[in-house]
């Protein structure tokens, strides 16, 4: 698999400042070392803001520029190539026309063009993750003309694990990457730039955490460390 995506155009569609840590900073951090990778990630939510009772940016002003000095530091650590970042209401896409998000992610395509999308999986408990994933794949109907050949979803802790057992919609991983410890160590350099997201142990946003997890998915393929994917859908060609 990673074969396949050498050099390869990959976009990161995420909702949140953190998320494409969380998510997928390890395997992001291995293909673009190893792989030659060129990597974008658009990030669509403000991330602060649901911490109050009602949405007010002006009060919220001094978090929101330390959060996008965040999202810089944390950009470096992995090394990913481009960024853009939008300001969505942090865990309020519900009151987002899914069409409005669904422009931007189209926008962004024709902008970056490329071949391989990575974004949350569509069960999670955050309504915002729900609805980037949606807003994904309707921006990426199977039309004639579509580039994206494949989409690939992954668990981001504290919001995939955290749904109802009961809930039809968990994360069924078919895909896993392998990852050296080097990969891990940036991905939690890179979490620890986020001062307003990163958790004590055993939060599952804490150093500590997010290595047993990597450590956890490793043993179930056999490697040091993994991160886990879903395949939505590959086009061969």
């Amino acid at each position: 698999m990673l074969e396949y995506l050498k050099n390869k155009k990959i976009l990161v569609i995420v909702a949140h400042p953190d998320d494409e840590v969380i998510g997928i900073g390890g395997t992001l951090h291995r293909l673009i070392s190893e792989f030659n990778c060129y990597v974008k990630c658009v990030i669509l939510g403000e991330g602060i803001t649901s911490r109050d009772s009602s949405r007010d940016r002006n009060a919220r002003e001094k978090e929101l520029n330390v959060h996008s000095e965040n999202i810089l530091q944390a950009k470096k650590i992995i090394g990913y190539h481009e960024l853009a970042t939008y300001s969505f209401p942090d865990n309020r896409f519900d009151e987002v026309s899914l069409l409005d998000l669904v422009k931007v992610i189209e926008k962004e395509k024709t902008l970056f063009d490329p071949t391989i999308i990575f974004t949350h999986h569509g069960g999670d408990l955050n309504i915002d993750h729900q609805r980037t994933f949606e807003a994904t794949i309707t921006a990426c109907r199977p039309l004639k003309s579509e580039k994206v050949e494949s989409i690939y979803t992954f668990e981001t802790y504290s919001g995939t694990e955290w749904q109802a057992s009961s809930d039809p919609r968990h994360f069924i991983p078919n895909l896993y990457v392998s990852l050296k410890e080097d990969n891990i160590n940036k991905k939690n350099a890179a979490m620890a730039c986020y001062e307003f997201e990163k958790r004590d142990y055993p939060h599952p946003r804490s150093s500590r955490a997010l290595k047993i997890v990597a450590e956890r998915n490793g043993i179930i393929v056999g490697a040091d460390f993994a991160e886990p994917f879903s395949i939505i859908r590959t086009i061969a060609k």
